[in-house]
């Protein structure tokens, strides 16, 4: 009988599910997954409810088949693009006779008070994610349940999502036959998953390269100091080479799944390869290095791009630990890492996702990272339990922060 967190990722291209769990040593344990290709999201906006929910079913089907048993409720994420980040700090009299040893009840109050603080005009709450806690004066709290004072600050960031874009989520999931448990931003997932504790100290730019979409966001003494987006990814590559050579994009994404390379400089034989031209419809031969030529041009400019949105709000040269590459657009490209050391000048890696199982693909990054990311919070609203004898889920359900924010937006749109 162990406890189980849900996950699914919607992205541009896929829609991927977890149902998995971290065990007492921090280890990530998957019961299972379920991958579908999906192709309505636009711009990290859900376009097609319909089709969504189909392939939100189908991940589910497939994982909860590989798991043997069914489950109610997922954490969903939401891209970055469609979220604002604000950072306050507030607090609250814990006595006015002195000392007092603090809450979760003293906690919840002072929760309450960041959940009344204004957000954009369109936007909701989703998210309150500490930086630290101050109690009387003394900050770098990570934990104040237990401690005493008489004054309790608490330094958050508070993650407004835009209401459509919550909408659209919740709706596909529950036609999928499922309810949300709480929305996630995809960034702070990954950073639970990609980054270790002392690049998080150090400072590290986490760059996530996905179909659509890329997100960039930085991080210095274990918290999160800019992030940003670029509505560009590595579905524009393929759609690149489609153009370029006059190919279909089921071609395209073929050939650059075939080769999977990123720089010129790395092709060990630049042989000819027959392609079927849709203008001319016949087909024609090209080098290898015509089609790596396109990759590495659009690798370079998302990088570049990316490079441009860091300078907006700090010096990359800050962040001794460098730069970790994710997301399945460009991070499984041999040349990837060469590339963005040649465009930021500064260390490379890219990350690898590992579980119980062994080593985990880039497409399964941002579902892995919500389970990591719920169990780090303790936002656990619900926990599956499987029996033995009979393939069941029974469902004990928590009210937490992330609850309570899907039953305000229910209320408001259904």
């Amino acid at each position: 009988m162990k406890d189980v967190i849900v996950s699914i990722d919607i992205g541009t291209t896929k829609v991927c599910t977890i149902i998995g769990m971290v065990n007492k040593i921090g280890q990530l344990e998957i019961y299972g997954k379920g991958y579908v290709p999906c192709n309505s999201v636009k711009k990290g906006v859900i376009v097609d409810i319909e089709a969504t929910s189909e392939a939100i079913k189908l991940s589910v089907e497939k994982a909860e088949e590989e798991a043997g048993f069914k489950v109610g409720s997922a954490y969903v994420n939401i891209y970055g693009l469609h979220t604002t980040i604000l950072n306050e700090k507030l607090g609250i009299e814990l006595s006015d006779e002195g000392s007092k040893t603090i809450s979760t009840d003293d906690l919840d109050r002072l929760y309450d008070k960041f959940e009344r603080i204004p957000v954009p005009s369109g936007s909701q709450i989703i998210d309150i994610i500490p930086r630290e806690f101050v109690i009387d004066g003394y900050d770098s709290i990570k934990d104040p349940i237990g401690m005493s004072g008489s004054y309790l600050e608490m330094d958050a960031d508070i993650i407004a999502g835009k209401y459509i874009s919550v909408q659209n989520i919740i709706k596909s999931v529950e036609r999928a036959g499922l309810e949300v448990d709480g929305i996630i931003m995809g960034t702070y997932a990954l950073s639970e998953l990609a980054l270790t504790p002392e690049e998080m100290e150090q400072g590290v730019l986490l760059i996530d390269v996905g179909g659509g979409i890329t997100d960039i966001s930085a991080y210095k003494n274990g918290i999160i100091q800019m992030y940003d987006s670029l509505p560009v990814g590595g579905e524009h590559i393929t759609n690149d080479i489609s153009i370029g050579l006059n190919i279909s994009t089921m071609e395209a994404e073929k050939i650059k799944k075939q080769y999977e390379l990123a720089l010129t400089d790395l092709i060990k034989n630049d042989q000819e390869i027959s392609i079927y031209d849709v203008k001319e419809q016949t087909y024609k031969s090209v080098r290898i290095s015509q089609v790596i030529e396109i990759i590495e041009a659009r690798t370079t400019e998302i990088l570049s791009l990316s490079k441009s949105i860091v300078e907006k709000y700090m010096e990359p040269e800050d962040l001794a630990s460098g730069i970790v590459l994710t997301g399945g657009g460009i991070s499984y490209l041999n040349g990837c890492k060469q590339i963005a050391n040649e465009v930021f000048g500064l260390p490379v890696r890219v990350a690898a996702y590992r579980s119980s199982e062994g080593l985990l693909k880039a497409e399964y990054a941002t579902a892995a990272g919500i389970i990591k990311y719920v169990n780090s919070k303790n936002k656990r609203n619900s926990i599956a339990f499987s029996s033995p004898e009979k393939d069941t889920v029974v469902k004990v359900k928590k009210e937490g922060f992330l609850e309570k924010f899907i039953g305000i937006i229910r209320r408001i749109f259904f």
